[in-house]
């Protein structure tokens, strides 16, 4: 039976629309309006970065603060695409320049204490409300930059439940000890079992250790965690918490309504049903970028240009696909050494292969129609929404067998096939020669088109959204406030 009117209180460093760095803000924007329905109504709290109060528009006070480790802030509520926001309006932390976590290639030198003064305002909402007489029954916190809201609630006698979820690990929130008294945290729970981690402090290692229950976005990541090759040097903490019962993996799911080929402005309308118009879209991506029609698959890379991405991979085997017969489109940004490399790629191959350096939301919803493949070929992916993009959008994901990944996509074996259950690709062996095999084994399938085309039917038809998700988070919520 669904809870009536339960109150979640999300606390995050972005979300999707309003800002958007990475699949965590896909998340904090999606999982409310899943949520809904099950009885659980959600509440978002991120910093108010430049513009972010003019876009929301209308807003009004909640609650304030003369003095946030260093200034002045308040609250503001106000909705936004469905949302229901409370943004910190903090301007002496959040009012500058640059991104939420990084100017001019660096991060902000007081990150430790910006988002420690958002897991502040987290706890202090919680614990005493809003003006608008509005308290959640449990916190939900995302990543390091709302790891120390499950501290600060801890330190403060509350009994309220906290959530937090690990959504990338390797990201862990770090500073010097020194800085304890500024960020209200008490200098006597320095120790390995509490805030110290290696002689400095984690906030994402004291959140593990405070939650109430941890969580990360896909089974086989939750599973990885506890090990020394995907741990990041807390996996003693993860294994932890999983001994006592307390660590869950529940899969990501996106936005079926933004990302709806049925629906979508950017392209050619087709669905799971009707998917003859995919044709029209992979020949406009195509026309877009002056690409040969090739014999074999139109496979895209949409990604960030980074070495856990795989990139150095996809540069040693694309020559090779290329010339079986493939084509490919990349759209991302990041190591400016890889960005390079693509370009000599591109320079080489320039009716083959397309580039475009940065990030293009409506690109990105065209280069997924168009595909015939995706690659995903991560050394580590804690759950991965491109591939969940590319079942929606009949773009077959080839993969690594690592993370989410692993999780929700169904490798074309001989028997798979058969069965009718395969959805795309995987590979287990995590280096150039795994995922030149993969890559040889879609262009072999790529030749018998009624397999292929039966493949993406399978894709299609994939449960990619929220429902099964959202039910697992709705009942660990029900389960801690019960």
């Amino acid at each position: 039976m669904a809870a009536k009117n339960r109150r979640v209180l999300s606390v995050a460093s972005e979300c999707a629309p309003l800002i958007k760095t990475g699949g965590l803000a896909d998340v904090v924007g999606a999982l409310p309006s899943a949520l809904e329905p099950l009885g659980w109504r959600t509440r978002i709290l991120m910093p108010a970065y430049p513009g972010l109060l003019e876009k929301v528009g209308r807003t009004r006070r909640i609650w304030r603060h003369d003095n946030i480790f260093g200034g002045p802030a308040s609250v503001r509520s106000g909705r936004h695409a469905g949302l229901d926001l409370l943004l910190l309006d903090a301007p002496h932390l959040f009012d500058r320049p640059g991104g939420p976590y990084v100017v001019d290639g660096h991060d902000h030198h007081d990150n430790h204490v910006r988002f420690a003064a958002l897991s502040w305002v987290g706890a202090q909402l919680a614990i005493n409300g809003t003006s608008d007489r509005w308290r959640p029954d449990i916190v939900h916190a995302h990543d390091w930059q709302a790891g120390l809201v499950p501290s600060y609630l801890k330190y403060a006698g509350s009994t309220i439940p906290s959530v937090l979820t690990i959504h990338n690990i390797a990201f862990q929130g770090i500073f010097g000890p020194d800085q304890l008294d500024d960020l209200q945290l008490p200098t006597w729970d320095f120790h390995p079992d509490a805030l110290e981690y290696h002689g400095l402090v984690s906030t994402l290692k004291a959140g593990m250790i405070h939650a109430s229950t941890v969580s990360t976005v896909s089974p086989t990541y939750a599973h990885e965690l506890t090990t020394d090759d995907f741990g990041f040097g807390l996996q003693g903490v993860v294994s932890m918490r999983r001994d006592r019962g307390e660590l869950k993996g529940i899969l990501n799911g996106i936005d079926t309504e933004v990302w709806n080929p049925a629906t979508d402005a950017n392209i050619t309308n087709f669905d799971a049903e009707n998917p003859a118009a995919k044709t029209v879209n992979r020949t406009a991506l195509l026309d877009e970028f002056e690409l040969d029609e090739p014999s074999g698959p139109l496979a895209v890379v949409v990604t960030r240009l980074t070495h856990q991405k795989g990139v150095d991979l996809l540069l040693e085997q694309l020559p090779t696909f290329i010339e079986a017969g493939g084509a490919v489109v990349v759209l991302g940004s990041g190591d400016p050494s890889y960005e390079y490399a693509l370009s000599e790629l591109a320079a080489r191959y320039p009716r083959s292969v397309g580039l475009r350096i940065g990030y293009d939301e409506p690109l990105s919803h065209r280069l997924y129609a168009g595909a015939d493949l995706v690659l995903v070929p991560s050394r580590f992916e804690p759950c991965g929404l491109t591939q969940l993009i590319g079942l929606r959008y009949g773009a077959i994901p080839l993969v690594a067998a690592t993370g989410g990944l692993k999780d929700t996509v169904v490798d074309a074996t001989p028997e798979n096939l058969s069965n009718k259950t395969a959805t795309g690709f995987t590979f287990s062996d995590i280096d150039a020669g795994g995922l030149g095999f993969a890559l040889g084994r879609s262009i072999d399938l790529y030749q018998d088109q009624d397999s292929w085309q039966q493949l993406r039917a399978q894709a299609l038809h994939a449960p990619v959204d929220w429902g099964t998700s959202a039910a697992e988070y709705a009942n660990l919520f029900t389960e801690l406030t019960s």
